[in-house]
């Protein structure tokens, strides 16, 4: 007897036929993931569907799903490498307008699609606080070159939400951007005169200190503005000149790595990428060009096989009914402890809600009448006017990433301690509007399991590096409300689930995830009781492999990323690792210990000092 299909089902089935035939690519492989939105060859990875996802929630998804069908319809990727240019806020400017070029087309056609894609930018704008920039200047010149050439190809005006940053942006460009946005428009249906034609105009316009104009002969200007040339006559790519994208080059969508063609036909959770499959859905506003290394091919680190490695949602893990038995032994388990780690975190919240008070000045001669003060204007006409102004609130927008080693030695104590603590500090600053992320990192299997296998089947050659298979756990989104996640956090007690750790990889993946977040403030909490051990890895490299690397990572993000990183050690000293450490002895100072590290975070004077 087959289950019978929920509305959720029926959904996802009816996106991934509608991307297919947006797409015309009837073999087309569509999954579902928490992990940003990408297209690739022959696959596409959308975000995860929820059961209770609202109107916009699910006209935001199908905005994503468009935007990544008709990047894979027509999107030429060798005509758009062959013309990257060099700067950072180039290379932006310049996926800006190849992402309104595929759109453009492909709302030319449908209503319905032109529709989904502008609630997808809409939201985009609004969730990086796009739709409250009000100096000249803020609005991105990408973003106003996108909205430009969408207007130009599909009549659409700018988003009611960023209409008046975009003017004060567009006000302060030259002229001459208009018209080599109209001739854009012309020649959107060929992807070479495109590409040429984009280079020249975010070249033009000199983003990045060190860009020169593409010097250009009257010949060559008049041929350009009158027509645009047969297919034929586009220009070549001078002979011998490599066609691969240099190695600066931001990552494009069509770079992220294949995933396993089973994950995606059946919706499952997705491989993590090589690095590549961190870029946005096209049609969001786009991420700034990565300019971080990959830090897990740092010299002296390699991975020898990645194909058994799994990032999973908690849910995922274990049937509903076992993580609400679960989640009911914690809540029972950690009672006793409740009352203490909650006064901690009213502390906390105190500290933050002040933080966040709003406060005026008054008596000002220009800004908001104050009202209160009219009375005795009218006792004494002859007193001005009063006015108020609100002082800026020096908070900033915040998201902290819980990081949680879930290796066998946690086992017991410390991981029930965790869990608790990760619980109540995500209630916490939920309610004072900072975001929480809480993962977990541990291995799929003891002593290497298929990776060992692999490399034995390899001929056992000599440091082969990394052979275990990762397991990295989200329990909680960044944007999940904490209602939604509270179950998942029962995983962590249950049996096996806990086996090897290693660190550097942990960090590297929750760097990434917490560093292309919108938040102005990031922080990144390491939670630990030893160095990292994988005893696979560790018997056939030398036996600091693991800890060198944990060391370059933890260096590289506390030198060079606006990332905040601070560990706890429960039990183990992680001074000697990280910058912003501390150690406790007992887990049960687990708690009081993570109120007081964010408190201290949170404190704007002592953070600067």
């Amino acid at each position: 007897m087959s289950t019978p299909e929920t509305p959720l089902d029926r959904f996802k089935r009816a996106t991934i036929n509608a991307v297919r035939a947006l797409a015309e690519n009837d073999e087309l492989q569509v999954g579902f993931s928490n992990d940003p939105v990408s297209a690739g060859a022959g696959r596409i990875r959308l975000p995860a569907l929820m059961p209770d996802m609202s109107r916009e929630q699910l006209a935001t998804l199908r905005g994503a799903a468009d935007a990544a069908a008709l990047w894979h319809r027509y999107h030429d990727d060798s005509s758009h490498q062959r013309a990257v240019p060099e700067g950072e806020q180039a290379r932006t400017a310049y996926q800006a307008l190849e992402e309104a070029r595929v759109q453009g087309l492909g709302a030319q056609q449908m209503a319905g699609v032109a529709q989904n894609l502008t609630q997808l930018l809409e939201q985009g704008y609004r969730s990086k606080g796009m739709d409250r920039l009000n100096q000249p200047g803020s609005f991105p010149v990408a973003e106003v070159l996108r909205l430009c050439l969408r207007e130009a190809l599909t009549g659409k005006g700018v988003p009611a939400c960023v209409a008046m940053p975009f003017e004060l942006a567009r006000a302060q460009l030259p002229e001459i951007m208009h018209e080599r946005v109209s001739q854009l428009a012309a020649v959107a249906a060929d992807p070479v005169r495109f590409a040429t034609l984009a280079r020249e105009l975010v070249l033009t316009l000199k983003l990045d200190p060190s860009d020169q104009p593409p010097e250009r002969d009257e010949e060559d200007e008049s041929e350009t503005q009158d027509e645009p040339p047969p297919e034929e006559d586009a220009p070549d790519e001078p002979e011998g000149e490599p066609e691969e994208p240099a190695q600066e080059s931001a990552p494009l969508p069509s770079e992220a790595s294949d995933a396993a063609p089973e994950a995606l036909d059946s919706g499952e959770q997705l491989m993590p990428d090589d690095g590549e499959g961190e870029s946005e859905v096209p049609g969001a506003p786009p991420r700034p060009p990565q300019l971080v290394p990959d830090l897990n091919n740092l010299p002296g680190y390699q991975i020898f096989v990645k194909n058994f490695d799994e990032v999973v949602e908690a849910s995922a893990l274990a049937e509903v009914d076992e993580l609400t038995r679960l989640r009911d032994l914690l809540d029972r388990q950690l009672q006793p402890l409740q009352g203490t780690i909650a006064k901690l975190a009213n502390r906390l919240q105190r500290k933050l809600m002040a933080q966040q008070q709003r406060s005026w000045h008054f008596d000002l001669e220009e800004g908001i009448l104050d009202t209160a003060r009219l009375a005795r204007v009218v006792s004494n006409p002859g007193t001005s006017l009063s006015f108020k102004r609100e002082n800026d609130i020096e908070f900033r927008d915040t998201v902290v990433t819980l990081l949680l080693d879930n290796s066998g030695s946690m086992r017991g104590r410390p991981i029930t301690i965790a869990a608790l603590s990760a619980d109540i500090l995500a209630r916490t600053l939920e309610r004072c509007g900072v975001k929480v992320e809480i993962l977990g990192f541990t291995t799929r299997a003891w002593k290497g399991g298929r990776a060992r296998e692999a490399w034995v089947q390899a001929g056992k050659p000599i440091n082969p590096g990394r052979v275990n298979e990762l397991r990295h756990i989200i329990y909680k989104n960044a944007d999940a409300p904490w209602r939604r996640a509270r179950r998942s956090l029962g995983l962590m007690l249950r049996e096996g689930i806990l086996k090897e750790n290693i660190d550097g990889e942990a960090l590297v993946w929750a760097h990434e995830r917490l560093r292309v977040r919108p938040e102005q403030r990031k922080i990144l909490m390491v939670i630990s009781d030893g160095a990292p051990v994988d005893d696979a890895t560790l018997s056939v490299n030398p036996g600091t492999y693991l800890e060198m690397h944990l060391r370059h990572v933890i260096e590289w993000i506390e030198t060079r990323s606006q990332v905040e990183l601070v560990a706890i050690g429960i039990g183990h000293d992680v001074t000697r690792y990280y910058r912003r450490a501390v150690t406790i002895v007992d887990a049960e100072q687990l708690g009081g210990t993570m109120m007081d590290k964010l408190t201290e975070l949170f404190d704007e004077t002592q953070a600067r000092r």
